[in-house]
């Protein structure tokens, strides 16, 4: 849901233009045979639970954001995700929103054909064509965001992801959302520690909220990730993964960080795995 002036609101208009192009330009009929046309999606709950043991962790492809600005050009984006994915990355994030972060679909083509880790399109979705868009677009994840969308929208793409063979991210980051959330049962679950309302930061209120995740879903920490000290304090706050982005496309070097990151132990939601399991057993 959103309220009349935010920042997020501005995106979304944004967003909104740019769909309508895109939807003159390819229509839904089309665009649905597009995607009976790619490979079944990947197991992107499976790999990131990972081993149970050590944080896993979504890579992203970023160029800049609202709040920061330009944050790295990413010539080859395809490149960077092969990087990330020989370090150790679980699953790639690709932005495909240009006016605000300099993203494009001609992004997650490259990756998709760079890796075989799970790829998510990570945009503001609001409209089914878009969910059918990143399915043509070879995605295997899509990011939901509750402060995006009323109920009846949320449940409506939930429902449309999964009918096409993808898992949905959805995405939280407060105390109303994450029980709107809930009544999903989402498969994985990710608490935001920006506020893209105001573009303000707080970790600690992301951490309480994960602390609030019911065992069953993967929990996902998002942004404010600098350090192996952040990872490891989503990690005390029960996530399974982090998504890290601008403390990647600045590293000097990203396969070391990316390697830094997946390190950090789990500390509390292995009750998240499902029982039996062979990374409990192991």
């Amino acid at each position: 849901m959103t309220s009349t002036g935010t920042v997020l609101d501005e995106i979304i208009a944004g967003v909104r233009e740019d769909l309508e192009h895109r939807r003159r330009a390819v229509g839904e009929d089309t665009l649905r045979r597009l995607a009976d046309q790619v490979d079944p999606a990947r197991d992107a709950v499976g790999a990131l639970r990972g081993d149970g043991r050590t944080m896993t962790l979504i890579s992203e492809v970023k160029r800049s954001s609202p709040s920061k600005g330009s944050l790295a050009p990413i010539p080859d984006p395809a490149a960077l995700a092969h990087v990330y994915a020989q370090a150790g990355a679980n699953a790639i994030s690709v932005l495909t929103e240009q006016r605000r972060f300099g993203g494009s679909l001609a992004d997650l083509d490259a990756v998709r054909v760079q890796v075989s880790v799970p790829v998510l399109r990570k945009d503001f979705v609001v409209d089914p064509y878009q969910v059918i868009e990143a399915r043509a677009h070879g995605a295997d994840l899509v990011l939901l965001m509750a402060s995006a969308l009323d109920d009846d929208a949320l449940r409506r793409l939930y429902d449309l992801v999964g009918e096409l063979g993808m898992t949905a991210l959805v995405e939280v980051h407060d105390g109303p959302e994450l029980e709107r959330a809930l009544r999903l049962e989402p498969r994985v679950i990710g608490v935001n520690a920006r506020d893209l309302k105001t573009l303000q930061i707080d970790i600690e209120r992301a951490c309480e909220l994960l602390r609030q995740v019911p065992a069953g879903p993967v929990a996902v920490g998002e942004s404010a990730v600098h350090s192996v000290e952040d990872v490891s304090s989503y990690a005390r706050a029960g996530a399974d993964a982090v998504l890290v982005g601008e403390a990647l496309v600045t590293a000097g070097d990203p396969a070391e960080t990316v390697a830094a990151f997946r390190a950090v132990a789990r500390e509390g939601r292995l009750t998240n795995m499902p029982q039996g399991s062979e990374e409990v057993s192991a």
